[in-house]
């Protein structure tokens, strides 16, 4: 009887195993490459990830400083503009300035607090005025300037006081009225609404009309917020014709004599300048290797308090914001 041969059924089974084996080492080996291709991808990815994010670091840091050192320059040149008239720096009643640096562009704003109302002294009607022409509810903005009233006048117990602090003589900070029941944080800082064009607009908080170093008289006519405006009674007409007026250049105080007469305004609430204490807000972009400037911003405030003559720094600075905004 024939039988097939030991030796040879012994080679093909050594065979197949051997091609078994050499089949998985090499699918073991592309599985490795695969997984240190993904594990090398994400490291790249990783590495240039942080790369960008200390570029940008780095760059916010240094528009910071252009930025404070533009605010600096301003404080400056506008205390010798008022003290050297005819040699003035920054022309008077300017809303802004802009500064061409090598390393990039700076728009510095000046914001007088005669911009702004006083949150101690202003008669409740005028505030609520100033809160329905920021588009505040009547209801909510009689109730707003009820709870103002409350902190100035603590003896009176039938109006709503403030929600988390006990009652005081008067407001030593304007973010006091955050504690005001009915002040959210958008009513008190502003808020971003979407235009016709669907464009966000950025809409005035009581933040940018009011503070405890306010005008109790009259407004800068060349930098008040329109609400503050017709707050002291202009009418929709003439806050439109005048912002729309001081875009071109500040009002002289010829001018702005000229400008109510010719919109028979009715008020006396205006002036061009006034007041010892102003806000400083600069905004900053460096300048790339092409020249052109680059989209990062960095924007930073001061609030500066000149001093009368006899002061060992005719500067002060009240507060400092290393984060502002601006448009």
């Amino acid at each position: 009887m024939w039988t097939s041969s030991p030796s040879l059924s012994g080679g093909n089974a050594g065979e197949t195993a051997c091609a078994t084996t050499r089949g998985s080492a090499l699918l073991t080996v592309l599985w490795l490459c695969a997984a240190l291709s993904a594990i090398a991808l994400s490291m790249a990815l990783t590495v240039r990830g942080e790369t960008e994010r200390v570029s940008t670091e780095v760059d916010g840091l240094r528009a910071y400083y252009l930025a404070a050192g533009a605010v600096d320059r301003a404080a400056v040149e506008l205390l010798w503009s008022v003290r050297s008239p005819d040699a003035r720096l920054i022309p008077r009643g300017s809303a802004f300035i802009d500064y061409r640096f090598p390393s990039g562009d700076v728009h510095v704003e000046f914001i007088p607090e005669t911009a702004k109302l006083n949150l101690n002294r202003s008669p409740i009607e005028e505030l609520t005025r100033l809160m329905v022409a920021l588009g505040i509810d009547p209801g909510r903005a009689q109730q707003i300037a009820a709870g103002i009233a409350a902190v100035r006048s603590p003896s009176d117990s039938e109006l709503p006081g403030p929600s988390f602090s006990p009652r005081l003589a008067s407001f030593q900070e304007t973010e006091d009225l955050l504690l005001v029941k009915g002040v959210t944080p958008d009513i008190f800082y502003g808020a971003y609404v979407a235009s016709a064009d669907h464009r966000l607009v950025r809409h005035a908080g009581l933040a940018d009309c009011l503070s405890v170093y306010g005008a109790t008289e009259r407004v800068d006519a060349n930098t008040a917020d329109p609400a503050v405006l017709a707050a002291v009674g202009l009418s929709p007409y003439a806050v439109s014709a005048l912002v729309a007026r001081r875009r071109t250049l500040p009002l002289t105080d010829q001018e702005l004599r000229a400008f109510l007469e010719t919109m028979d305004a009715g008020t006396n609430r205006l002036r061009v300048e006034g007041n010892s204490i102003v806000t400083i807000r600069a905004t900053a972009r460096l300048r790339l290797t092409g020249g052109q400037l680059g989209d990062l911003k960095r924007t930073v405030a001061a609030q500066v308090k000149y001093m009368p003559p006899g002061y060992d720094s005719p500067i002060h600075i009240l507060r400092w914001y290393d984060t502002a905004w601006s448009n």
